[in-house]
């Protein structure tokens, strides 16, 4: 505890007596000022107990001690001595008077006590104070490291944390989910602060920030407080991370401003909770080689090797299915060019670069514009914090504008990537057409494209690699964020004419047919529609054209001399057929 009043007043060697303010004791004192100005106010700070001999103030004025007295008490003096035995023998009875109607406490020093004694007792108290904060500190440093080390890990160093601030704590994982807690009720209080954590996550780290009031209470370590004191609370939320991302955000806390030793356990405790988010660069590069080589052996089709090679850290995710997936975010509108898939089965793509892989295991743990300037890392981390929250196993291998994830088939990290997908297109405006959707994206920043494998095992890995690229394909040509390899399958191929070169193609082979209509000589382009809607019956396409049989068969042969094709090859006619839906009126292209 600092200095009070009270524990001058029961110095040995000061001898001090209490004239006035005998309530108000207990208040600490942040330093002893000697000063004779009639007006000292201008040089205080708050805290003080000011210290003097009357020379230069008129104290025998009521009224101007009043004015002094007052001034005093505004600018946040703790207290006031008087030398008895220098100037005056008593204290003057106004400056007492004006002492007690405003409050601040009024000690008398007699002669035998210099000011230099008050001031090296203060400052001797102050620094023990700072001594026993610093011991505490170092201490709570020791003991929230055990904590850390220790098999609990988080959870254990948050109740450590909790008791050394006589409060709670609550850590949140990336994307602001409360992921550990202490004590058990914490979690709720620490679960209605989530829109603070997400601004602090919008800014970049190191950042805190206080919210609440801090003149609730706290509460017992083993119960929530009756009533809702999350506002009243003083709660002091920090960022955790070393990066540009913010890896995870602490919540401390407490009934009132946290003390010296307080602030050096939340410190540490930032440290350690950092250090478990961030795993050394040693132990991430070798992880990084490790799932690489992982991932060529599935490709290259061996799966036994994979398997020995996968041990303990992706060992289960090989064991059961698993979804491959592939995502882009080109820069420079790259996101338009189509990147070719291996010619056969037992063909591995190019291999993903090692020092670029990016892991995850069950142990591991933004904001519109850190997902602008990097959707892919985003889409890593909304993978890897679902996946770690389910404790499954995730092997991620950034390759250049490419993205390669082994998911386990039905769990968390790819119902995370779907969500993350809907909300992508959610900002992207779903309903535009596919290519004012590139655009967009491509002002934004995020043309995050992502294919999904079917689910698959090891044995079929370089399959599973294949239709996530074709997943991958279909999403760039359609404007969408993400598109299932069952999607493609199941789906209808004309979206898949939404491409520039398709509609050149088509525009070509058509314009000689609507260049002939444009003069009026009869509707070849809309007859040619007709008959092959109809598969080449001639009554039927009639009726739909409200023509005669044998004006159909007279375009068609026109249409058969403008383009020298003929319709009897059922080439010609897909050919034709298509064409035609690239062109139509309302077809996405």
């Amino acid at each position: 505890m600092p200095p009070t009043l009270a524990s001058l007043v029961r110095h040995p060697g000061l001898k001090l007596s209490v004239l006035a303010g005998e309530g108000r004791l207990e208040t600490p004192v942040r330093w002893a000022h000697v000063s004779e100005l009639a007006d000292p106010v201008p040089y205080m700070e708050g805290g003080e107990l000011l210290l003097i001999t009357a020379m230069q103030i008129d104290t025998d004025d009521p009224e101007e001690m009043s004015r002094y007295v007052r001034r005093l008490v505004g600018a946040g003096v703790v207290g006031l001595g008087f030398a008895l035995g220098v100037h005056y023998t008593e204290v003057p009875p106004a400056l007492a008077t004006a002492a007690k109607e405003e409050g601040l406490p009024l000690l008398g020093v007699p002669r035998r006590t210099p000011f230099i004694a008050i001031s090296k007792a203060v400052s001797a108290a102050i620094a023990a104070d700072q001594y026993r904060a610093v011991t505490a500190g170092f201490e709570a440093q020791r003991e929230l490291t055990r904590a850390a080390i220790g098999a609990e890990g988080p959870a254990a160093l948050l109740a450590r944390l909790a008791a050394h601030v006589d409060g709670w704590a609550a850590l949140y994982d990336a994307s602001g989910a409360v992921v550990a807690a202490a004590p058990d009720w914490a979690a709720r209080r620490a679960a209605r602060l989530t829109a603070d954590v997400e601004r602090l996550r919008s800014r970049p780290g190191p950042a805190s920030v206080v919210v609440g009031g801090g003149r609730g209470t706290a509460g017992a370590m083993g119960a929530e407080p009756a009533g809702d004191t999350a506002v009243a609370d003083r709660v002091e939320l920090q960022s955790l991370g070393t990066g540009r991302r913010t890896r995870g955000v602490l919540a401390v806390g407490t009934a009132a401003p946290l003390g010296t030793a307080e602030r050096y356990a939340v410190h540490s405790a930032v440290a350690l909770l950092t250090l478990t988010t961030e795993r050394s660069r040693a132990l991430q590069e070798a992880e990084q080689r490790l799932g690489a080589a992982v991932l060529r052996m599935l490709l290259a089709g061996e799966p036994d090797h994979a398997r020995a090679v996968a041990g303990r850290l992706y060992g289960g995710l090989l064991d059961a299915p698993f979804r491959m997936l592939l995502a882009e975010a080109p820069s420079g509108g790259a996101a338009q060019q189509a990147h070719a898939a291996p010619a056969a089965a037992n063909e591995a793509p190019a291999e993903p670069s090692a020092e670029t892989a990016t892991t995850t295991t069950s142990t591991g743990s933004c904001t519109d514009e850190a997902e602008a300037a990097d959707p892919l890392g985003t889409l890593i981390d909304t993978m890897e914090e679902a996946a770690a929250r389910s404790g499954e196993s995730v092997l991620v291998v950034p390759d250049g504008e490419r993205l390669i994830v082994l998911a386990p088939d039905g769990g968390a990290a790819v119902a995370a990537c779907a969500e993350h997908a809907q909300a992508v297109e959610a900002r992207r405006g779903t309903k535009a057409r596919p290519r004012a959707r590139a655009v967009v994206a491509a002002r934004r920043g995020d043309e995050l494209v992502i294919g999904l494998s079917a689910p698959t095992g090891p044995i079929a890995a370089a399959a599973a690699y294949r239709q996530a690229e074709q997943a991958l394909s279909v999403a760039r040509r359609r404007g969408r964020t993400l598109v299932e390899h069952e999607q493609v399958a199941a789906g209808s191929v004309l979206p898949l004419l939404a491409d520039d070169a398709v509609r050149a193609f088509a525009d070509g082979m058509l314009r000689a047919l609507h260049e002939h209509d444009a003069t009026g000589r009869g509707d070849l382009v809309a007859s040619l529609r007709a008959w092959l809607s109809r598969h080449g019956q001639w009554d039927a396409a009639a009726a739909d054209l409200g023509v005669h049989r044998h004006t159909l068969r007279y375009r068609m042969r026109r249409v058969e001399e403008i383009l020298g094709r003929s319709l009897d090859d059922p080439d010609v006619r897909m050919e034709l057929w298509l064409a035609l839906k690239a062109t139509a009126p309302g077809t996405s292209v």
